[in-house]
């Protein structure tokens, strides 16, 4: 009887499934575009390595600044309606490159970036709760791991088709910047702007239509489960700050999200620094996605029947450990396969990391989800901090009298140590974090 029951419950989810496996497909193909970006911007305006990332920034920024309001929004309006207008925000922000490309400003292509993540923000905020609890918790991980190979297939297209539109042609552009007039430079780099606007039209007219059409879409609602109570049946928990793996899956999911970010949105300008053409290295970014694709689908098979979300956790951070060790203990190809292999230390840590952390929240579960997607702001924070790195290092070795293509390279690869811390906190959530039920165990053992 209970198999029947379940067996028609996974068939009720399926069209859901199956539309917000669309909303990932979405915003995986906007997110994991900034691979191709981040060189783009970088020649076409002239930046650091550090200003460079702020692409990533811009983007993951808005994941602070607008996820509580977004929680507050889908609240009045619904999953459906609030899905339907994160889509249509998206499709303003692509709009906005196209007088960004004109003036050829970078600030205003960062402002179209933000508008995009403001957009994706009321997406994150409405998909991520809704698939954990579409059915049993203890199976979340399995539900978003579907939703992660949307995302990373989506990526990889969009890496591939950006890739292809944006850094066609880059290396020529640069060698001839360093021979010709400022005037004769001006114009090299204006018509390698005016790449960005049919793709970036087309975008928004795709999100717009996307928008209009998800209105429609017949979503249930779903609810959490209640938290915990005791045998009165009074609730034992009054506040959000009395869940301590709550705060410790946001730190976690904070670092996580920065360390995917530098592994997916570093490894094209990574590869260049090598000595890779651009026209090789573009394809580097879908070597990360699908190395986190292949992991989807091992997670989908294994999770919960095989294995549990919390050991699924573990052995991806143990990996992420190794693997960032690896990076700086290789060089050339070798180390980019290496940053590559993160895809496969991080598939399974944001499915893992989301019921872990959800459970047990009750009527605090979309606050915890707001919080949650907040921590998504790790993608802004953590890869400007290693494309700083990577300027102090190349600033250093070049005053050494190491020549500035080593030195590049040299740094790019040592600042990856950035990397194993943000593993190691994600170990410790997975061994014993997401266990802690209150603050007392934590200051007792301490």
């Amino acid at each position: 009887m209970n198999s029947e029951k379940k067996n028609l419950e996974a068939k009720n989810n399926l069209v859901p499934i199956a539309i917000i496996a669309g909303v990932f497909f979405i915003f995986g193909f906007v997110t994991w575009i900034n691979g191709a970006l981040i060189p783009f911007m970088k020649t076409i305006n002239e930046l650091t390595e550090a200003q460079s990332y702020l692409v990533a920034s811009a983007s993951y920024i808005s994941f602070v600044l607008m996820a509580l309001p977004a929680s507050s929004i889908l609240t009045k309006i619904g999953y459906r309606k609030g899905m339907s207008l994160g889509l249509l925000i998206m499709a303003i922000g692509a709009l906005v490159f196209i007088p960004a490309a004109e003036a050829r400003t970078y600030w205003v292509f960062l402002t179209g970036i933000f508008i995009q993540g403001v957009g994706m923000t009321l997406l994150q905020t409405a998909a991520n709760p809704y698939i954990t609890i579409l059915g049993p918790l203890e199976s979340g991980a399995k539900r978003i791991a579907i939703m992660g190979i949307a995302n990373k297939t989506a990526g990889a297209l969009g890496s591939l088709i950006f890739g292809a539109l944006l850094l066609s042609g880059i290396d020529d552009v640069k060698e001839k910047l360093t021979a010709v007039s400022e005037v004769e430079k001006n114009v090299l780099l204006d018509q390698m702007a005016d790449s960005v606007f049919v793709p970036y039209l087309v975008m928004a007219g795709v999100l717009a239509i996307l928008g209009i059409l998800i209105r429609k879409a017949p979503l249930p609602q779903v609810e959490a489960a209640s938290e915990e109570k005791t045998p009165e049946g009074e609730t034992t928990k009054t506040s959000i700050f009395q869940f301590p793996h709550l705060w410790l899956g946001v730190l976690t999911l904070f670092v996580y999200v920065g360390a995917e970010v530098i592994a997916g949105d570093t490894i094209i300008a990574y590869g260049i620094s090598l000595g890779f053409d651009a026209e090789d290295a573009k394809f580097f970014t879908t070597l990360t996605l699908f190395s986190m694709v292949v992991t989807y689908i091992i997670g989908i098979i294994l999770i919960p029947k095989y294995i549990s979300q919390g050991k699924a956790l573990v052995i991806s951070a143990l990996l992420g450990i190794v693997f960032s060790v690896l990076i700086l203990c290789t060089s050339g190809f070798t180390s980019v396969l290496f940053v590559a292999s993160l895809g496969i230390s991080n598939a399974l840590v944001w499915p893992a990391v989301w019921p872990l952390t959800l459970a047990r929240l009750g009527k605090f579960t979309k606050t915890g989800s707001a919080l949650l997607v907040m921590a998504i702001s790790g993608g802004a924070i953590i890869p400007p901090l290693y494309g700083r790195l990577v300027d102090s290092e190349k600033v250093e070795l070049i005053a050494s009298g190491i020549e500035q293509s080593v030195a590049t390279a040299n740094a790019a690869t040592s600042s990856y140590w950035i990397l194993v811390p943000c593993y190691a906190i994600i170990l410790f959530f997975a061994l014993k974090g997401h266990k802690l039920q209150n603050w007392k165990r934590i200051n007792n053992k301490k």
